[in-house]
């Protein structure tokens, strides 16, 4: 009690200390900090010519103001709770007021408690929202965790039928009470156009008591949808994104009212966004995952073809290789030479078949097998590589040469596979330069930007090259491409995708450098230390 007027101060201090009141008085800005400082007061009362000492008074202010004085209301805004009393002061008045201060004083207290507790409850409710993709789940959190932070009757959740969420339904209700229906029935249509225009307006529909207006709309809507049920307070809460909602919150209580504050809302639409984003994100994640297990399945339904097609098709042509060999080596007696340059090219296309069948099996394994690691020796593997394919090259009347690296370079790798990559691209090279031309092989150590060292191996060629539109898909199975085509090269489109996978299960890469019309120039680079 802070009051420059003795013998007002003296009065009003019994006055509230016969109430039951502890007071304090003070009769000059001094003192009056000075208590302030020292305790903690309930209720501050101080005359209107010390008010202005109160800078952040920390408690609830009762202003004396007498007759001819006047009160800023920018200060008594600032003190946040504060009331005011003119002179001369009745005791009776001014113990009421006094009581009146702490009850509001301790009410503010208790609301604070209230929306801590409530911002607490629902923000475990967007964390769990969060730690799952599943939108059943996400719906499931939502309307248990809203019954018990609220403490409302029902909780029933729904998603329109909309292309970025599937359809949902979630209920959660007070033990004892029935069951909300699954469905909303012919209410859809009012719900939902509500639904809407309240997400454009960035607002809810909140109803203290529905006995007061019976004839709304939404209170028609909602008994005509569960006729059982008679709700007393409700709040429709949107759920949306973008321009239009994509599901609704109901929360009801059907026992008592329940007068909805701003903080319970503006926390509600907090969650809500959350749920949103949550439903979203898991209902795409869904598409993909479903899309994912599609793929894999159609992976796996190739291979097994794959597999089964190379075993009936090995088979037979066993047999007519053989056969083959047994009409060239002259087990039918002599073969005349018309009928032998028919059996040249019976068995060209009999090899070219058999590599075509090898290709596919390897395609068909490739994913399940391991590679088997061992120190392989770059230059070695090279020359067996160009001896093998040699002959190829001469029949076509084209050059090959290879200078190795002035050092020895070994790595740890699959022999037999680095062999059939370096084959396969030494094959296509031979098979895609014209007469006369040229294929180069080197082979050098190169230290990468991390400082690691790689063998590096490039083949060039001097043949059509690759369209610039057909570079990124050459690695694509089955892919050739179309100079390739139009020129009726033969080939599968197999073997740089069977490389490719090999050099990058070895934790190397390969790089095309191709000009239409010059040549192509391939890089494999593979680490020296091992995959």
């Amino acid at each position: 009690m802070a009051d420059s007027d003795q013998d007002r101060l003296g009065a009003s201090t019994t006055a509230l200390a016969s109430a039951g009141f502890e007071v304090l008085a003070a009769c000059d800005p001094a003192s009056l900090a000075a208590l302030i400082n020292a305790r903690t007061p309930s209720v501050i009362v101080v005359e209107n010519a010390l008010a202005d000492s109160l800078h952040n008074p920390g408690a609830p202010i009762l202003l004396l103001v007498g007759p001819e004085d006047s009160v800023d209301p920018k200060t008594v805004e600032a003190w946040r709770q504060a009331d005011y009393i003119f002179s001369p002061v009745r005791n009776d008045e001014l113990v009421q007021r006094v009581k009146a201060l702490v009850g509001r004083a301790a009410e503010r207290v208790r609301n604070r408690s209230k929306v801590e507790a409530l911002r607490e409850n629902l923000r475990n409710v967007s964390a769990a929202i969060r730690e799952t993709n599943d939108p059943q789940i996400i719906a499931n959190h939502v309307v248990r965790g809203f019954g018990r932070a609220l403490d409302v009757d029902h909780v029933w959740f729904a998603t329109f039928r909309d292309e970025r969420v599937p359809l949902i339904r979630a209920q959660c209700n007070r033990p004892g009470l029935p069951q909300l229906p699954a469905k909303l029935g012919p209410s859809e249509e009012t719900i939902i156009e509500v639904s809407n225009r309240l997400w454009a307006e960035a607002e809810v529909l909140a109803v203290t008591d529905h006995r007061e207006e019976p004839d709304s709309r939404i209170t028609m809507a909602l008994h005509e949808w569960a006729e059982e049920i008679h709700p007393i307070s409700t709040v429709l809460l949107p759920v949306g994104e973008g321009s239009s909602a994509l599901g609704v919150i109901l929360l009801a209580t059907v026992q008592e009212r329940h007068p909805w504050t701003s903080a319970e809302i503006a926390l509600m639409q907090h969650v809500a966004a959350n749920v949103a984003h949550g439903l979203i994100q898991g209902h795409l994640i869904g598409a993909q995952q479903r899309v994912l297990h599609q793929l894999r399945q159609l992976d796996k339904a190739k291979t097994d073809f794959l597999a089964t097609v190379n075993h009936e098709l090995r088979t037979p042509l066993t047999s007519i290789t053989a056969y083959l060999d047994m009409i060239r080596d002259g087990a039918g007696g002599p073969v005349p030479d018309g009928i032998s340059s028919m059996l040249d090219v019976v068995t060209r296309n009999s090899d070219r078949l058999r590599t075509l069948i090898e290709d596919m099996l390897t395609v068909s394994m490739q994913d399940a097998s391991n590679l088997d690691l061992k120190p392989v020796d770059i230059a070695k593997l090279l020359q067996v590589v160009v001896a093998t394919l040699r002959p190829l090259a001469e029949s076509r009347h084209i050059s090959v040469s290879f200078s190795e690296a002035s050092e020895d370079v070994e790595i740890t790798a699959d022999e037999a596979k680095l062999e059939q990559v370096f084959t396969n691209i030494v094959a296509n090279a031979i098979k895609f330069t014209p007469v006369g031309g040229q294929v180069g092989i080197t082979s050098s150590v190169t230290a990468s930007n991390g400082g690691r060292t790689s063998a590096v191996v490039r083949i060039a060629d001097t043949g059509l090259g690759i369209p610039e539109h057909d570079l990124p898909h050459i690695f694509t199975r089955f892919y050739r491409a179309s100079n390739a085509t139009s020129a009726a090269v033969p080939g599968s489109g197999l073997g740089l995708a069977i490389a490719h996978d090999i050099i990058s299960r070895h934790m190397g890469k390969m790089v095309f450098d191709s000009t239409l019309g010059t040549g192509t120039t391939v890089s494999v680079e593979l680490p020296v230390g091992g995959p």
